[in-house]
């Protein structure tokens, strides 16, 4: 019976593990989302943190990625950025890839 619980409990830290990765790593994308997209509004060092912030908190309001994708689109059209869902959802994935490359190494 021991042999069962010790793989319950591998598989309850595995999962555990694995879950705080992927929120490591979405947090990590949607830093690096806030700074690709306060480059292309002209925004200094400082506003670009800030901004970048803002886009993590943002991932908070609603499950998915939804959300972000929103506030990227419209912060970047307010800011009279010609861009479309399209390019904010490749940003993501792009983004989505190094996170997980920069946490990984």
């Amino acid at each position: 019976m021991t042999d069962f619980n010790d793989r319950e409990r591998a598989e309850e830290a595995k999962f555990a593990m694995d879950e705080e990765t992927a929120f490591r790593v979405a947090a990590r994308r949607n830093r690096l989302l806030g700074q690709w997209a306060a480059a292309k509004m002209g925004l200094t060092a400082e506003e670009t943190d800030a901004y970048a912030k803002s886009v993590v908190q943002a991932d908070f309001e609603e499950a998915g990625d939804e959300d972000v994708i929103r506030k990227l689109l419209g912060d970047l059209t307010g800011a009279g950025i010609d861009i479309d869902e399209a390019a904010v959802r490749t940003a993501l994935e792009e983004k989505s890839v190094e996170a997980r490359r920069q946490l990984m190494s």
